[in-house]
């Protein structure tokens, strides 16, 4: 799923309340991954020494095999594709440094008083919507109210969010207003001061979606029924933000075109033009040898001997705040309770099973053979090591058959004539697994992981009998369809590592849909009064790692590079994490055709 920017700004991540904050991680212009270290190297910004020219357009390919959703709001859309899209436009009203701490050059400022367990925050008087209209304390309470309305369509509502004082009485109609959002000023003001029930650990570090990083037009979308929304053409369409670049011409499902705003707070884009397309998978690599786009987001590491020495470019990298895993589906989401509720009858409700799942991958196997040059590793736990002292040391799951045989004869699932094991009930077995479609090797590992599983006789089968378009698998797995058991898909971070927003009751996230009393006691512990003390928040930490690698509903694969290819005449581009990487505004071009 979704769920970062590729440059600097973090922020449609943090508007997605996944939020996971670095400690020790931060970057530097020489970036290197320490789990790939020995393999493969990058920077995190190519230098130009020549001249930029005046204006210009910036043409980027976002890798995908998928039409673009185009929900242009960061209260209601979904998926990392949007996010790309979005962000030449969209901008969080707060900025963040390279280890991801508040600065002072955003569009706006927070500031914490522990004792009245308030955030204070102040909007820039020079900060404008692309229509000329000023960002105000409405446009802030206005995000909120879109994403606890009842009949709003978002999944951005979260346990998390209702520290907020008052958000939850909104959100169940008891009230028609949010009352622990205060606007002294009055709602053309541009100071709000938030009231929460606690302050958390992760407050001074953007966040962790226990507050909102995004304002929305009030005066555009005002007139808009909370349930017409996401759907709206004002967003579809014409959406509003106070970004760097206007959406001038959208192509649904396609392309964008973007201009400058010339109402911008840091001033006036140097590009002319900004254009950003869909690019499938298959085609990046030719499209970057014919020279068509100056950068490429999103690119296939599993086909990266195929572009990573193109003439005219070079390849910038990180450590990505993502992870891949698999997740077993062992209940519902509850849509009028707003909970994850455990279905005790699950077929995959059985801890036995989902070990012997896990066990039986050989994911070092696969990072080697379709991930060259260590572009990504096997994962040992749901914290990545990018997290310094919260990632725990634990080993996680590796290949061993013999122990996952084990469990399943233990267990009760016995082997037939025919190499498959039924259930412990006698019954034929027959597992669901979903996967999405793209590059060659997704099918490749997805036939790997079914065949790997024979191998300890489980009968797995895909789910539609193929590899799922990127839209249709989250619409089933969100929408909990039955055809599915257990789905590979992967989490894109933001830059706090607390794991409620994903992992909790309330979760819309925890798609797993698993409940328990210990797993929310350890989520509660991490982000505890008394974890505002570190040493405690690592031991809350570990210990919820620990807990999650033994109950396997949510099981770690692997951690990631991200590798964009920038084409020599781009000035000005890093993709260092926080203020330390680009801005799209500082963005140049030093000729007006490509290099080559």
């Amino acid at each position: 799923m979704k769920k970062k920017s590729a440059f600097g700004y973090v922020t449609l991540t943090a508007a997605l309340s996944i939020l996971l904050v670095a400690c020790g991680g931060k970057s530097t212009s020489n970036n290197t991954d320490s789990s790939t270290a020995k393999s493969v190297s990058f920077s995190t910004a190519y230098k130009s020494s020549k001249a930029a020219i005046k204006g210009g357009t910036l043409n980027v390919a976002v890798v995908t095999d998928s039409p673009i959703k185009g929900i242009w709001s960061e209260q209601y859309y979904d998926d990392q594709t949007d996010a790309d899209f979005m962000s030449p436009a969209a901008e969080s009203l707060f900025s963040t440094d390279g280890s991801f701490k508040f600065t002072k050059d955003g569009a706006a400022t927070i500031t914490f008083d522990n004792d009245a367990k308030t955030a204070t925050v102040k909007i820039k008087d020079n900060v404008k919507w692309s229509d000329g209209e000023p960002v105000t304390a409405q446009d802030y309470l206005f995000a909120y109210e879109q994403v606890a309305n009842k009949d709003s369509e978002t999944q951005r509502y979260t346990g998390a969010l209702q520290n907020l004082e008052g958000l939850t009485e909104y959100h169940d109609g008891k009230s028609d207003s949010i009352s622990g959002f205060e606007m002294p000023d009055g709602p053309d003001g541009k100071t709000a001061v938030l009231h929460f029930k606690e302050m958390k650990p992760s407050f001074t570090q953007s966040g962790n979606g226990y507050f909102l990083e995004s304002a929305a037009p009030y005066h555009y979308l005002k007139d808009v029924p909370f349930k017409d929304m996401a759907a709206s053409d004002k967003i579809l369409k014409t959406p509003l933000f106070f970004g760097p670049f206007v959406m001038s011409k959208i192509v649904a499902g396609q392309s964008v075109e973007y201009t400058p705003n010339k109402y911008y707070y840091k001033g006036v884009p140097k590009l002319d033009k900004v254009t950003a397309e869909v690019v499938s998978s298959s085609s990046i690599a030719a499209a970057l040898k014919n020279h068509k786009y100056d950068l490429a987001l999103e690119m296939p590491t599993a086909t990266y001997d195929n572009w990573k020495k193109i003439s005219g470019y070079t390849n910038l990298g990180k450590e990505e705040l993502s992870y891949t895993y698999l997740a077993f589906k062992v209940g519902k989401f509850d849509n009028d309770k707003s909970v994850n509720v455990l279905d005790k009858n699950a077929k995959m409700n059985n801890k036995s099973l989902r070990q012997a799942m896990a066990y039986a991958l050989n994911n070092d196997d696969i990072n080697a053979k379709f991930y060259p040059g260590g572009l990504r590793t096997t994962a040992t736990t749901l914290i990545p090591p990018i997290f310094g002292e919260f990632h725990s040391d634990a080993k996680g799951y590796t290949l061993n058959i013999k122990k996952a045989n084990s469990l399943l004869d233990k267990a009760g699932y016995k082997k037939g004539k025919d190499g498959y094991r039924t259930d412990p009930d006698g019954k034929k077995l027959t597992i669901n697994f979903a996967s999405m479609a793209g590059s060659d090797a997704a099918e490749a590992i997805a036939q790997d992981y079914i065949q790997q599983w024979k191998k300890i006789g489980l009968r797995v089968k895909l789910t539609s009998g193929r590899l799922l378009d990127y839209n249709n698998f989250y619409d089933k797995v969100e929408k909990d369809s039955k055809d599915i058991d257990v789905f590979q898909a992967a989490w894109g971070l933001s830059s706090e590592p607390s794991p409620a927003d994903l992992y909790s009751e309330e979760a819309p996230y925890n798609m797993a849909r698993f409940v328990t009393a210990e797993n929310t006691k350890l989520l509660n512990d991490i982000d505890s009064q008394a974890s505002l003390n570190t040493a405690h928040r690592v031991k809350a930490f570990k210990a919820w790692q620990d807990y999650m690698l033994d109950e396997a509903y949510v099981v770690p694969l692997q951690y990631r590079m991200a590798v964009t290819p920038v084409n020599n005449r781009v000035k000005n581009f890093n993709i260092a994490y926080g203020s330390d990487g680009t801005q799209w505004q500082d963005i140049q071009v030093t000729s007006a055709s490509r290099a080559k």
